[in-house]
């Protein structure tokens, strides 16, 4: 952690840093900048990257950058109960899924990242955006993809879900295509590219990307999906099955017994062994596949007392190539700065998780979600276990909405 000192509050902090070198600040402002003080949460994977920004902002502006180091499970809850306190920081970084719980608590802010807005891959710039409003300067993306087996069906990217059948049975495998479905929980998160390319989105986004409470995943799109997962259950071809978890799932990918499944990042440390190519999720329904994207980012606190000097700081500090790559260096995700993607994605794994978030959307970060999991994956796993998919789904449909209405 940072030295702290007192913290200093005052406007003429923030005023000095807009009026800059022309003008002419007063040594009453110059003072009230160097006793400012930014406290800022993080975790231990980020902390040394943000402390190089944290570096130059001080010694650029006087003021004094605390870093508060927490576990990132924590950074939420505390982030809600401590603002409203006065208790919390000034910035935290977090999860973009947080932000619909933040706005109704009341505990964040808008930033404005003028023509910075350029700089960063849109989906990110989107997800981190509530009621037409951006909340929060994003760095990273996470998605899943479609992993396969290099040596068994190669590296070119099958463009439907009929393809990939075709070539993962080629391929003579125990299973030509695996993907989890948590047993019999069932998991729509992994699943949603396949969903989304029958047109049935969990929410209907507004004109500004902006998600709605409005149920999108209803109707004929919605049926047709039901249908898909039916006649790939446990009543047709058996491809998708409620006997895939996690672990499951990645030992037969890993021992070669499914040349292709669908995984994050965070899994190709599991395929020690395989020779692995990365690539967009393919269509099964006719539209683009669009898998949902995490994006983490920093947010501003509504009650800083020292917002502008904070805005500053996210702006023209952490919003650069040089802090973004440091970012990246400290805990390798997707970059959400476009130029650093395009970059990093000389490597074909990245590459392929990067094309694959472009054609993703974000995961709602609307506070409706949160009723949405339970019976959307329990729908899934009962359909895919063989239960009618038209009455099943559109039964789930209907208890969301009255979920959703009480």
């Amino acid at each position: 952690m940072r030295k702290i000192i007192g913290i200093g509050v005052a406007a003429a902090a923030s005023a000095l840093l807009l009026a800059g070198c022309s003008g002419g600040a007063s040594s009453d402002e110059e003072t009230a900048a160097s006793s400012a003080e930014l406290v800022i949460w993080t975790d231990a994977e980020r902390e040394e990257a943000i402390s190089a920004a944290a570096t130059a902002f001080e010694e650029e502006t006087g003021a004094t950058v605390t870093l508060v180091q927490k576990n990132f499970e924590d950074l939420r809850n505390d982030f809600i109960s401590q603002v409203p306190t006065g208790e919390g920081p000034d910035i935290t970084v977090g999860s973009h899924d947080w932000l619909g719980a933040l706005v109704a608590a009341g505990v964040v802010d808008t930033i404005d990242l003028g023509d910075k807005s350029s700089e960063f891959e849109p989906v990110a710039l989107e997800a981190m955006t509530y009621d037409g409003q951006l909340y929060a300067l994003p760095y990273s993306l996470e998605t899943v993809a479609l992993v396969q087996n290099v040596d068994l069906v190669g590296a070119e990217a099958p463009a439907t879900w009929d393809e990939m059948i075709q070539k993962g049975i080629a391929a003579g495998t125990e299973r030509p295509f695996v993907i989890n479905t948590a047993g019999e929980t069932g998991d729509g998160y992994t699943m949603y590219g396949f969903q989304t390319s029958f047109g049935a989105p969990v929410f209907v986004q507004d004109a500004s990307g902006s998600y709605t409470s409005e149920v999108g995943m209803k109707g004929a799109q919605g049926e047709a999906f039901a249908q898909w997962l039916h006649a790939n259950g446990s009543a047709g071809t058996g491809y998708l099955s409620t006997t895939i978890d996690y672990d499951i799932n990645n030992e037969l990918f890993a021992s070669g017994k499914a040349p292709y499944t669908i995984q994050g990042p965070w899994a190709i440390s599991s395929f020690p062994d395989v020779n692995v190519a990365v690539n967009p999720i393919p269509s099964a329904g006719g539209e683009p596949a669009a898998p949902f994207v995490g994006v983490q980012g920093f947010y501003l606190s509504s009650q800083s007392k020292n917002a502008l000097l904070a805005q500053e700081f996210l702006v023209n500090y952490l919003g650069t190539e040089d802090a973004q790559r440091a970012l990246y260096e400290a805990d390798p995700r997707i970059p959400a700065w476009t130029t650093l993607g395009e970059e990093v994605a000389s490597d074909p794994i990245i590459a392929g998780f990067r094309a694959s978030s472009q054609n993703g959307v974000p995961m709602p970060s609307i506070p409706e979600m949160g009723s949405v999991w339970d019976f959307w994956n329990s729908a899934e796993a009962q359909i895919i276990n063989g239960a009618d998919p038209a009455t099943t789904w559109n039964q789930m449909t209907t208890d969301l909405e009255g979920t959703l209405a009480g």
